[in-house]
Formats: C-alpha cells, sequence, structure tokens
C-alpha cells in the first residue's frame, strides 16, 4: 500500500527547511537547479507576456521564486498539501512580487481551479503522487481549463521507464548518485519513501496526457536517469 495523502502531508510538514534553498532544496533529485533554470527560461519563451502564476505542489516556493525571475510583479497562486510549506512559501513569495499571492493548502486531485486565469502553470516533483491513469487524465484536464489561451504548462519530476532492464539499471544509477552524494544510508532512506509515496510513470506516459489534454507544442527540456523536465502550450485556438 503507498502512503495515504495524510502520510505524505505530515513528512513534508517536517521538511520545510530542507525545501527553502534554490540550490539545494532538492538534493535526492538529479539536476534539480539546472531543471528549475530550465522551467523558468522555457516559460518565459513560451509566454513571455504573463502575468498570473500557478505553482502545483509549490513546496517552500522554488519554482515560483525563479519563474519571479522572469516574469517580474506577478500573481502567484500556492497549492499544496503541507500548511507549514505554504506558509514558508508564501513568505519568500511576497517578498519577490508585489503582486497578488494566494496559497490554497490542497491536494490538485479535489482543488477547484477558475478557468482561463493562469498563464503559466508549474507542477514540480508532485504528479509522482497520482495514482492512476484516471488521476492524470483529471489532473491535466482540469490544468488545461484553468490556463488561458496561449498559456504553457511545465512539468519536473521522477519518471519511470518502460523496459523493466533500463528500469533496473537506471534505479541502480539513481543508487549511485545519493550514495556518491551521501552515504549508503541515505540511498536507502530515499528508496525507502519512493516506495512508500511514489508511482512514477515514463515520459512518454506523461506526453501522451499533455495531447489528451489539448496541449500541442510539447518540449522535453531534460531528462537526465530517472527525472525529466518537460512541458506544453494550451492552443490559442480551438482549445
Amino acid at each position: 500500500m503507498k502512503s495515504s495523502v495524510d502520510q505524505i502531508r505530515e513528512r513534508f510538514d517536517n521538511d520545510v527547511e530542507r525545501f527553502s534553498n534554490l540550490e539545494t532544496g532538492q538534493s535526492a533529485t538529479i539536476d534539480a537547479p539546472l531543471c528549475l533554470e530550465l522551467v523558468a527560461e522555457a516559460a518565459a519563451a513560451a509566454t513571455p507576456e504573463a502575468r498570473a502564476l500557478l505553482d502545483i505542489g509549490c513546496g517552500a516556493g522554488n519554482y515560483t521564486l525563479k519563474l519571479l525571475e522572469q516574469f517580474k510583479q506577478a500573481d502567484a497562486t500556492l497549492i499544496d498539501l503541507s500548511r507549514p510549506m505554504l506558509d514558508r512559501a508564501v513568505k519568500r513569495v511576497s517578498a519577490a512580487t508585489a503582486g497578488r499571492v494566494e496559497a490554497i493548502q490542497a491536494d490538485i486531485r479535489g482543488a477547484e481551479l477558475d478557468e482561463q486565469r493562469f498563464d503559466v502553470a508549474v507542477a514540480a516533483a508532485v504528479l509522482h503522487h497520482l495514482r492512476s491513469d484516471e488521476q492524470w487524465s483529471t489532473v491535466f484536464a482540469k490544468v488545461f481549463a484553468s490556463l488561458k489561451p496561449g498559456g504553457s504548462f511545465w512539468v519536473a519530476d521522477l519518471v519511470a521507464h518502460q523496459h523493466p532492464g533500463v528500469q533496473s539499471a537506471m534505479w541502480h544509477r539513481y543508487g549511485c548518485y545519493l550514495a556518491d552524494l551521501r552515504d549508503a544510508a541515505y540511498r536507502d532512506a530515499v528508496f525507502s519513501y519512493v516506495e512508500k509515496e511514489d508511482s512514477p510513470v515514463p515520459v512518454m506516459t506523461i506526453v501522451d496526457h499533455l495531447r489528451a489534454a489539448g496541449f500541442v507544442g510539447i518540449e522535453i527540456l531534460h531528462k537526465h536517469n530517472c527525472f525529466a523536465a518537460l512541458g506544453a502550450v494550451r492552443p490559442i485556438t480551438g482549445g
């Protein structure tokens, strides 16, 4: 059995400090600082006039802070399970923009989003908590509807591999990365909570869900081992 929403919330409630650093807040994620940069730059290139940002699973606000380097004084809506994470994110984001900052404590699966409200949406290290194709489809349709025509959606996350042999090889390499980063105990701790909490899917499955939701112009920005960053655009017409 995977961890419940309440169990996941409790873990993140107790891990605010680690996630409150743009450079080291996602040390277990390979190339986390690079993905921050790539997503922010791609969002600015695809949606240069963005004024309303949505951060799904915002944590302590790192992705919104990086986006605000591109979109000065934008409004930001932050969604997260964890109230301590949200409180920290609001404090950090409010200091970085004169725009309106809204915090919503919710699971994206149950959150209600206004239609055609946002220019840019991001979901970083959160969608791997979805448990079924139906949940992926529902969430992507919800994000699509919340974006203005021409708005963009960017995902950075843990991913799986379709071939069992490749999955095993990539997971071994990830274990070596974690052990080199700290030690074998850290590797085992990360592997333990991934097993309990996470349900990653292959990159191409995410691409399929983006297409099914109506997104176009799909771009894979980065793929390294079992992590990827990608995004797409809601078409200006016909969507």
